[in-house]
């Protein structure tokens, strides 16, 4: 869905389920709370009025204690409603960003897999989690106060012209000219430019989010943070973004705004050196007196409003930002997969299939169609009989067990990462599941054993031991069908030898699918299928493509020849 040309307002509601109501009932309240915010200026009004008219016989002002204790009870009643409104517009407010955060995070777990490889983490992160905080501040305060702000405006404007509205006129002029001022700053072609702003501060979260990732290679060159050009070049624009705005567009108009917006009483002095004469002619000059005064009072409040609709405007603009940060998440498009093609084969139970051919050949596009990384776009992918993109998806990850070539595992203890697989586990599985994975002296090594924390404030393995651990994870799952993804790529000899023992407790009895680089490691295979630029070109066991003679059998001469190549030291010449 797209809802450019919805209102951002009533679309995030949609996200507040049952409690969009308390919106309504928060905005209501939070109104009513300013209507009587606005009553004790008019009680202390006519209590000056009366104490001016009965000058200098005091004791005829009988209703001044009335006017106070009436102003007292509305101020209470206001603050007293503003509280409840606050109440009711942050629980909605609350449930529509947990919601917005749910459903963000429901989609992504629902996309291809692939689809994280070519958006960042940090930006994903940055679109769900900082949007549902900006409507988070939208709906439990800005809305409440544009609201009230809005009918304390109108309120206002009625008293102003209620007594003279020759003054009234006056102090009206400064609020015209204030929100002329607002609306060439936040409106017309500035609105692209703030938006432009928010892209820029996405782009450089993105970056400062890779950069912070390839620190290891940052340092192992003996670079600095300027050498990573995408993060500078992001940081660069990011602040010249801001500082144009700033600059450019808010200095003139929020100077303007201010000053104006402060200084209504300036207008209201002129207007009464001019009425003075005539009040004076008639007569009235103790009612000219209080109605001075009490435009002088409300000239103050003129601010106050101004300030929150500001304030109020700046939120709705933010809300349409977000909005379309939250729609990048929610409509992200099922991206297709143009690297394969003519690609058949089949695994049959029990069998173990390889997958090799060059680099970029299709090799892990084409596992990856397994447990639907990716959707192919003809054609069908079937695990026991069953069209992938047709099962349900818990159902075929209960099916599929993968192992990657980098593996993650979370900031917990060993045994929740193990358990990840299958959180129903007893703590007896999982050991058994560790054992069978080689990772026996991982654990004889850590004090805490299975218990030990992982990442930041615990425990650090090498590649290879994570990657033991994550096979302990597949083995733990017991999944029939089991895609390796070049698991021995970065292994040390050592952890080499361990986790080739963990690949044959992994793989007994289950079909394979392995995606290999060497050559080595898929002698044995029960097929071996070889992708050369996204197309299924050879398919057999090793003997039978060495015969045939293909790309295979080039690729086999290759590879030997690199494993007999060594350096030699040539004989110094005398």
């Amino acid at each position: 869905m797209k809802n450019k040309k919805k209102n951002a307002v009533a679309v995030l509601l949609g996200y507040a389920g049952s409690r969009r109501r308390l919106t309504f009932l928060g905005l209501t309240l939070s109104a009513a709370a300013m209507v009587c915010n606005m009553a004790p200026y008019v009680c202390i009004w006519s209590a000056v009025r009366e104490l001016v008219l009965a000058a200098p016989d005091w004791e005829k002002a009988q209703n001044i204690t009335r006017y106070g204790w009436m102003a007292c009870a509305f101020a209470v009643a206001g603050i007293v409603l503003y509280f409840g409104g606050l109440m009711c517009t942050h629980l909605a407010a609350f449930r529509t960003a947990s919601n917005i955060r749910k459903q963000g995070l429901a989609r992504m777990m629902r996309a291809p897999l692939g689809f994280f490889d070519v958006n960042a983490s940090g930006l994903i992160r940055s679109r769900i989690n900082a949007a549902a905080a900006d409507t988070e501040t939208l709906l439990a305060h800005n809305l409440a106060d544009m609201t009230g702000a809005v009918v304390m405006f109108l309120a206002m404007l009625v008293l102003l012209f209620v007594f003279d509205w020759r003054m009234g006129a006056a102090c009206v002029l400064s609020a015209v000219i204030s929100v002329a001022a607002m609306a060439v700053m936040m409106g017309g072609k500035n609105a692209a430019v703030i938006a432009e702003y928010q892209a820029a501060q996405d782009r450089m979260t993105k970056a400062v989010t890779e950069y912070v990732r390839g620190v290891p290679v940052v340092k192992i060159f003996q670079q600095t943070v300027y050498s990573f050009k995408a993060l500078q070049k992001a940081i660069e624009e990011y602040s010249d973004k801001a500082e144009h705005y700033q600059k450019n567009i808010c200095r003139v108009p929020q100077s303007v705004n201010l000053t104006f917006t402060e200084g209504a009483f300036v207008f209201l002095v002129p207007a009464a050196l001019v009425l003075a004469p005539e009040a004076l002619a008639k007569g009235s000059f103790a009612g000219f007196i209080t109605d001075f005064a009490f435009y002088a009072v409300f000239s103050a409040i003129i601010s106050t409003a101004l300030v929150r609709i500001m304030f109020a405007a700046s939120g709705m603009m933010l809300a349409d930002i977000a909005l379309e940060r939250i729609d990048r998440v929610m409509c992200a498009p099922v991206l297709e997969n143009p690297a394969l093609s003519h690609v058949s084969f089949t695994a049959e139970p029990g069998q173990t299939v390889a997958l090799v051919g060059p680099s970029g050949s299709g090799k892990t596009t084409a596992a990856s169609l397994i447990p639907r990384f990716w959707d192919a776009g003809g054609g069908t992918v079937e695990v026991g009989g069953a069209d992938v993109s047709r099962m349900n998806s818990h159902a075929l990850m209960d099916q599929v067990a993968f192992v990657f070539q980098n593996s993650r595992l979370f900031k917990a203890s060993i045994l929740e990462n193990v358990r990840a697989a299958r959180p129903e586990a007893t703590r007896e599985q999982a050991e058994a599941a560790l054992k069978a994975a080689q990772c026996q002296d991982i654990l004889d090594r850590l004090p805490e054993g299975m218990d030990t924390q992982l990442g930041t404030e615990g425990t650090w393995l090498s590649g290879g031991e994570q990657q033991r651990i994550a096979l302990a994870r597949a083995i733990l799952k017991d999944a029939p069908v089991v895609v390796l993804d070049e698991a021995m790529a970065f292994a040390d000899p050592e952890n080499e030898m361990l986790i080739q023992r963990a690949f044959a407790a992994l793989t007994k009895g289950r079909t394979v699918i392995m995606i290999a680089h060497r050559l080595s490691a898929v002698t044995g295979a029960d097929k071996i299928v070889v992708l050369d630029e996204g197309q299924a070109v050879e398919q057999g066991t090793h003997e039978e493509l060495i015969a045939a003679g293909g790309l295979y059998a080039r690729m086999w001469a290759d590879y030997n020849k690199a494993a007999r190549w060594k350096i030699t030291r040539e004989k110094e010449v005398e």
